[in-house]
């Protein structure tokens, strides 16, 4: 369990569910560093109040960071990146907090070979390179050092996770059959009521505003809105859900009575159902079975959510092709997390 006001360690490696990690520190509204160690690497996650503002690992840091130096659209010259290496990739000082690329990166801002726009829009890409792996990552060790350690440190960027995650998902998801990765995407940062589109080198990726006075400038875009439907005939189960996925992100769907759900759900036409097995008239299965029946709703991820746990109720989940089981009382990082895992990359329009 995260707790966000004091240091949470794993000193032995131990099994590891990654997109559940970051699913509390979201849902928690975490501030400090994560530190994980795994498969001789190390992974730097800094968080601000659950949004991330910089991520990194040990493997090939600073190559890394000059590839997408030199992808930016005003790349930074060959002579600042090999003064910036020299400086900083074999330094001396060593930070349980702050990397060596993320000091270069401060330090290219503060000579102003990058603008804060660019850093965050290459802050951005880099989250996309260092998160996909971390994602795939089943033991190792950890350390959440917490917000007072990290106090003082430039921000450029604060970055939504979600939108990351989904687009590692769907080019592992693209990997695996062997298709190509996707390149485009369309993706938004809101920082408080703003909301800004970031482009960077082959794909559009994650920008945002400094954590200082100086301002990012993009045009304002309409954020992906989720619609998730939950069918339950318990309002205590629907109002827990509604609050655990309370955000601006995502659009709850409450259906309390069974018998009428599906013309609810054609209405509503939700991105993903939460779907009760347990209910009167109508049993979860039924509806399931009725919903993979419709044209529009063969692939839409179906989620079954019961308190049975044996074999055969798993087995007949799977014979009325549900997408996934949220065995109840389930904690709001369980929901998040098969949130997470089901709900489909979207791309945003103008």
């Amino acid at each position: 369990m995260i707790n966000s006001r004091s240091s949470t360690s794993y000193s032995t490696s131990h099994k590891l569910h990654p997109l559940s990690l970051l699913a509390q520190l979201i849902s928690r509204q975490v501030s400090g560093c994560l530190t994980l160690s795994a498969q001789a690497a190390e992974w730097r996650l800094l968080f601000n109040q659950g949004k991330l503002n910089f991520a990194t690992s040990s493997t090939d840091a600073f190559t890394r960071l000059e590839r997408q130096l030199q992808a930016l659209e005003n790349p930074v010259s060959e002579p600042v990146r090999s003064q910036m290496r020299r400086l900083f990739e074999a330094s001396d000082e060593v930070d349980e907090v702050v990397s060596r690329d993320y000091r270069a990166i401060c330090w290219l801002v503060d000579q102003q070979h990058l603008s804060s726009e660019q850093a965050a829009q290459l802050i951005g890409s880099i989250a996309i390179e260092v998160v996909e792996p971390f994602l795939d990552i089943r033991e190792g060790s950890y350390e959440l050092i917490p917000a007072t350690r990290i106090a003082g440190i430039p921000t450029f960027c604060n970055l939504d996770l979600r939108p990351v995650v989904e687009l590692c998902q769907r080019n592992a998801r693209q990997r695996a059959v062997g298709q190509p990765v996707t390149q485009q995407l369309t993706s938004t940062i809101m920082m408080g009521d703003r909301t800004f589109n970031a482009q960077t080198s082959g794909m559009n990726s994650l920008g945002g505003n400094s954590g200082n006075s100086r301002t990012t400038t993009a045009n304002p875009m309409r954020r992906t809105t989720y619609t998730v439907a939950c069918i339950d005939d318990s309002p205590t189960v629907l109002n827990a859900i509604q609050k655990f996925l309370e955000d601006q992100s995502l659009s709850v769907v409450a259906i309390n009575d069974p018998v009428k759900a599906l013309m609810q759900i054609v209405r509503s036409k939700p991105d993903l159902i939460l779907l009760d097995i347990t209910m009167p008239n109508l049993d979860g299965y039924e509806l399931c079975a009725l919903l993979r029946r419709h044209p529009r709703y063969k692939r839409t991820p179906i989620v079954m959510v019961t308190g049975n746990t044996g074999l055969i109720d798993r087995a007949r989940a799977k014979l009325v092709r549900a997408s996934g089981y949220l065995t109840k009382p389930f904690t709001q990082s369980d929901l998040l997390k098969m949130v997470f895992k089901h709900l489909p990359a979207k791309t945003q329009q103008p």
